[in-house]
Parts: C-alpha cells; structure tokens; sequence
C-alpha cells in the first residue's frame, strides 16, 4: 500500500494508484480531505492540462502545493482523472 505522510500522519494511503512521469496519483477519495485546501496556484501541462494545488495542515504545520491535481486532464491523461500527486521533497512518499 502507497502512503503519504507528512509531519509524522498518515494523509494518504491507497493501493490503487497510477504512475505517470514518475509520480503516484493517489484516488481522492483517499486522501484525509479535512487536511487539504485547495489554493489559487495553477500550472499547465501540454500534454496533461491544467493543474491545480492543495495546501496541506498537520497539527498546525503548513505546506503550500505539495500536491495536485487534473480537474479536467487533457484525452491523454484520463486515467489521473480523480486522482492526485504529491512532491516528494515537501512530503513523505511511501510506494
């Protein structure tokens, strides 16, 4: 089972992710939603589309866009439709 884990909590776990470019999307449904906000912060993709950001709050610890998300990815990138991404250098990834 993949996990996220940051400031010592579990935020994620699955063991239905999908590896696109090196990173895991982890379906939302299994992210701990009470933990993340979305944010205003957005990049695009050529292939993939427009994502957009969470912020992450554990125990009163903060970090801004650790992961993201394709609200509507591109034809050829609809398998992380749902799903999200997160940096490795901003949280713990657990493949």
């Amino acid at each position: 089972m993949a996990k996220i884990i940051f400031n010592g909590t579990v935020v994620a776990n699955s063991d239905d992710t999908v590896e696109v470019e090196g990173n895991l999307y982890f379906p939302r449904e299994s992210l701990r939603r009470e933990l993340f906000t979305p944010n205003d912060h957005h990049t695009m993709c050529s292939w993939k589309g427009e994502a957009s950001y969470m912020t992450l709050t554990v125990d009163g610890e903060t970090v801004e866009n650790c992961g993201w998300f394709y609200p509507d990815p591109l034809e050829g990138a609809k398998e992380i439709a749902g799903r999200v991404a997160f940096y490795g250098n901003l949280v713990e990834i657990q493949a």
